[in-house]
């Protein structure tokens, strides 16, 4: 699948606050940081559709963007960040829940994860949150770029370890770098069969 077209509809501070359109939606969402303003302007080949800033906690509500007329896809505050009070903390967290509980237009949810580092515990919390809630999702590895391509397996390995300690198995995965659009036309397709499986062309 290829992008034609996108554009930004608009942020959202409540799930009750969203578009209505009866088309399949994809949220991508992770660890303050991760890498996932880069990640949907890659898939996009848009250079400035979502903000990109070295600090994290930038993207404070449920931003829309729609994909050739024909699917939404939304862009999640990042989680885990600390340097915000903890009752904006609180806000985040509610709006996030309730968006991923109540929206019915919502297909996968695609879990971040930078490939640099070991399991976090605050992604193994929201990846089990998904889990209990029987919300479908699968995991985009981050930024493998930022290392040497014969670390790359190892690491993934590494962090597919520490979750396979409480999953008897795991979600389609994803490895991709937004600089060099690695795993771009695998996420694409994927999506585009999901689409498919919604009853689109």
């Amino acid at each position: 699948m290829e992008i034609k077209n996108v554009h930004f509809i608009g942020s959202f501070e409540k799930e009750s606050q969203c578009p209505t359109d009866e088309i399949p939606e994809y949220a991508f969402i992770g660890r303050s940081n991760v890498g996932k303003s880069s990640l949907i302007n890659s898939l996009c080949n848009h250079k400035g559709l979502a903000k990109v800033s070295n600090t994290p906690g930038k993207t404070q509500t449920i931003n829309f963007f729609k994909v050739d007329d024909a699917w939404h896809l939304v862009d999640l505050p990042g989680y885990g960040y600390a340097k915000i009070s903890k009752k904006m903390r609180k806000k985040w967290e509610d709006m996030i829940e309730r968006y991923m509980l109540f929206r019915n237009q919502l297909q996968c949810v695609f879990v971040l994860i930078d490939s640099r580092h070991p399991l976090q515990k605050i992604d193994l919390e929201f990846i089990n949150f998904l889990g209990d809630r029987q919300i479908p999702f699968v995991i985009v590895y981050t930024k493998i770029d930022k290392l040497r391509p014969s670390k790359v397996d190892d690491h993934i390995k590494e962090i597919q370890q520490g979750l396979l300690q409480y999953w008897n198995y795991l979600p389609d995965q994803f490895v991709t770098s937004a600089e060099k659009h690695q795993g771009r036309e695998e996420l694409l397709n994927y999506i585009g069969e999901l689409n498919n499986n919604f009853g689109l062309l």
